[in-house]
């Protein structure tokens, strides 16, 4: 494991390499940046293995757009924790808000997501 305490930038970068990835159907960096065991769960509610999710964004284009803004971070020499709001856009042209949070842990192949939770956010009219 690698012991270096990455800072604030750091994850910020990677996050961003990650979410620019899944837009663009990456696979090699996703691969790489998913640890085997990852699991999302999407604002609805349903829960993504790696697989299935890797393999649904290999499939077709699942995003059209990722925005995130006013990303925050708890950070250790373990584990790192992203939070922040996200714009997610899919093909379909459906736009969802939503509170986005990332587990990373730092790994002998270095920092891997482990869990991805989005919260959809209800606009109000």
């Amino acid at each position: 494991m690698n012991q270096e305490l990455e800072n604030e930038d750091f994850f910020r970068q990677l996050e961003l390499r990650r979410t620019r990835a899944l837009v663009e159907r990456d696979m090699p960096t996703l691969e790489a940046l998913h640890a085997p065991e990852y699991e999302l769960i999407t604002p609805a509610g349903k829960v993504f293995s790696r697989q299935a999710y890797l393999q649904a964004v290999a499939r077709e284009p699942f995003y059209a757009g990722w925005e995130a803004a006013g990303m925050k971070f708890r950070i250790s020499a373990a584990m790192a924790i992203v939070r922040y709001q996200a714009t997610l856009r899919f093909p379909s042209g459906r736009e969802v808000v939503c509170w986005h949070t990332d587990a990373y842990e730092n790994r002998a192949d270095g920092w891997q997501a482990v869990w991805s939770q989005a919260t959809e956010l209800r606009v109000r009219s």
